[in-house]
């Protein structure tokens, strides 16, 4: 167990932000049907946190994806944020949302009833940097004259 941190993160507009503390640095990868549609992602990596440990400084907007759960979003840009049972105290938080998601590591997969089993070690394929597919990097530097950061 590491000491616990406040930790930023939001959506990809910026439209909705919280803070959180960390009292672990573990996630897990959730491969359940309804997380998989409701981000659409082969699977979906998520922190568990107490919900009196976050602290939404704007946003998010909230959809009831079940008669159980409740997920925070961007409505303006659709980032999927999380996920909480109705009846809990606690919620799982998207490492992507995270500003700094390489502080979390994985610990455990959740739901492997459903994963989808050829994208569970992708570790083997031949990878390309982004900054090394020119028709993007045209993209980018036509658009607004620099890659993103």
């Amino acid at each position: 167990m590491t000491e616990a941190r406040i930790m930023r993160g939001g959506c990809q507009c910026g439209a909705a932000r919280y803070a959180a503390t960390i009292r672990d640095p573990a996630g897990y990868l959730c491969h359940c049907t309804m997380c998989r549609r409701a981000t659409g992602g082969v699977s979906i990596a998520f922190t568990n946190v107490a919900q009196a440990d976050l602290q939404w400084e704007s946003g998010p907007d909230w959809y009831r994806s079940s008669p159980i759960a409740e997920r925070p979003f961007c409505a303006r840009c659709g980032t999927p944020l999380g996920f909480r049972y109705l009846d809990s105290d606690r919620i799982d938080l998207t490492i992507g949302s995270f500003d700094e998601p390489q502080f979390f590591h994985p610990t455990q997969h959740f739901a492997m009833e459903s994963a989808l089993h050829a994208w569970l070690d992708t570790s083997a394929l031949p990878g390309k940097r982004s900054d090394e597919h020119q028709p993007l990097v045209d993209r980018w530097m036509n658009a607004v004259g620099k890659l993103p950061d």
